[in-house]
């Protein structure tokens, strides 16, 4: 379930019963964190059968929640003229190439230095509108320390087509990365449904309750000492995809310090992840369309050094 305002309730299963409280709400709304229901349920938000209750009370099958979900904060989100590498723009489309660290849209503690407000700077009033004001244009996203091309949608039509296409998975979406150790096959596929890991709620797994299909197809491009530099093309687009799928069969991205085990000797702010080509029908000529983003200085010089 995604974030809904307003006052929801819902009742116990036999598989959620035994769950402390602000643990089974965390999981009814994947997109909220348990410390914000915890504050929600000491604001006095959350009821049990009618009676408020403590984060730590154990749900019990059959029992009522009534869980009232404030309205967000509306926030300014204002245009920067910021540095934006752009691949690819036309009257419909922008695609750029993402620097490492900047994160896509705003959201908490991140107002600015974004993605939409560099767009929102370089196309003024051209960008769709279909995801709000927090998110104009956005119509896929990829994380803060990964690098590459992604589409900026600049009208509302583009929004919907393009989105057709990810939600089809018909998108080309090629990345390059650098993981731990060696991958002995020459190509291969990690299979397993991805969904909000059942503890750790900032981070995914695979195969946990609620998680949705995903498919990544590797290629191995050359083998280090003790690391791979591969190619990876994605069947579905889940959060954290590459990362989670990688991470499960013991070969995390070189500095992914969510997925990883232990610190890189590289100094690195992150995965080792690029999103080197997006390809898409175009939303206004129907033609098949493929942007190639270059390989950042740092994974270049990376690639150099005794891996």
């Amino acid at each position: 379930m995604g974030f809904r305002e307003g006052t929801q309730e819902f009742e116990i299963t036999i598989e959620q019963a035994g769950e402390r409280l602000d643990k089974t709400l965390s999981s009814l709304y994947p997109d909220l964190s348990r410390s914000f229901f915890q504050k929600l349920i000491k604001d006095g938000q959350v009821f049990v059968n009618g009676v408020p209750k403590k984060a730590n009370y154990c749900v019990g099958e059959e029992d009522l929640l009534s869980v009232t979900i404030p309205k967000a904060q509306e926030i300014a989100i204002l245009p920067e003229k910021l540095p934006l590498e752009i691949l690819y723009e036309d009257d419909d489309v922008l695609v750029v190439n993402k620097p490492k660290g900047m994160v896509v849209h705003p959201s908490a503690g991140h107002y600015s230095g974004t993605l939409v407000n560099a767009v929102l700077y370089h196309c003024k009033d051209s960008l769709s509108g279909i995801n709000g004001e927090i998110r104009p244009g956005i119509v896929h996203r990829i994380d803060m320390d990964t690098t590459g091309a992604l589409i900026v949608c600049k009208n509302d039509s583009a929004h919907i087509k393009i989105a057709e296409q990810i939600k089809g998975h018909s998108v080309t979406r090629r990345y390059l990365g650098i993981v731990k150790g060696i991958i002995t096959k020459e190509r291969g596929v990690v299979e397993g449904a991805i969904g909000r890991h059942p503890i750790d709620r900032k981070k995914m797994a695979v195969n946990v309750r609620g998680g949705k299909p995903a498919v990544t197809h590797y290629h191995v491009l050359q083998r280090f000492h003790n690391h791979t530099f591969m190619e990876f093309e994605l069947e579905t687009g889940r959060t954290h995809q590459i990362r989670v799928h990688m991470a499960s069969i013991g070969h995390p991205l070189l500095g992914d310090a969510v997925y990883g085990n232990g610190k890189s000797p590289f100094k690195l702010q992150g995965q080792t992840l690029h999103a080197a080509i997006i390809g898409f029908v175009h939303p206004a000529t129907g033609e098949y369309l493929e942007v190639e983003a270059p390989l950042p200085g740092y994974f270049e010089e990376l690639l150099k050094k005794p891996l």
